[in-house]
């Protein structure tokens, strides 16, 4: 087992700079007071900072400082890590696990309410769903669609509707034309 080297106290000290490389990347409302030092292997120095981002409790901002040779110290690295007790995302679970994970449910289900003595517990069939994909489960869907539905509208009847419209104008403006030329006979008959 390796120790860790006694920390340089000039890196300790370096809350200044470490200051100034945190300003630089969040503004400084979100960096809380120091909140300690962890001496790294390699002779640099973590300095820790709370963190007062919403969103983010029980995190620290971590800046690494070192020194080469007689240097004054540098900033190696800025970032923000969790602390004991952070809130954290859980882990990625792929797809494939978490509908395993659902189908086996979905089973249990059913042999507990056939079990219970429910006549409407059905068997799960599982062996079709491979085929699926989310345009099937769309419950909003029509049931039949053909060639001429667009977004569950028949094209073919707008048409219709659009033809007997026409028609009916046509045989209004006929109607119309129908009365004008006899008012025009009698207006000839007057005239004569």
């Amino acid at each position: 087992m390796t120790s860790k080297p006694d920390a340089d106290e000039r890196l300790i000290g370096a809350h200044d700079l470490a200051l100034a490389a945190l300003r630089e990347i969040t503004p400084a409302n979100t960096i809380g007071p120091a909140a300690g030092f962890l001496p790294e292997e390699d002779g640099s120095v973590s300095l820790r900072f709370e963190n007062r981002l919403a969103g983010y409790p029980g995190w620290y901002w971590i800046v690494t400082v070192a020194r080469v040779d007689d240097e004054d110290p540098t900033v190696l690295e800025v970032e923000l890590l969790p602390g004991d007790g952070a809130l954290l995302a859980p882990e990625w679970v792929p797809w494939a696990e978490r509908l395993a994970d659902y189908r086996a449910h979905q089973v249990e289900l059913a042999e507990q309410a056939a079990a219970a003595g429910d006549d409407s517990a059905e068997a799960v069939d599982d062996s079709d769903d491979d085929d699926l994909d989310d345009d099937d489960l769309d419950d909003d869907a029509p049931d039949i669609l053909h060639a001429g539905d667009l977004d569950g509208v028949d094209i073919d009847e707008l048409d219709d509707a659009e033809d007997e419209a026409s028609e009916e104008e046509d045989s209004d403006e006929e109607s119309d034309d129908d009365a004008d030329d006899e008012g025009s006979d009698e207006d000839s008959d007057d005239e004569e």
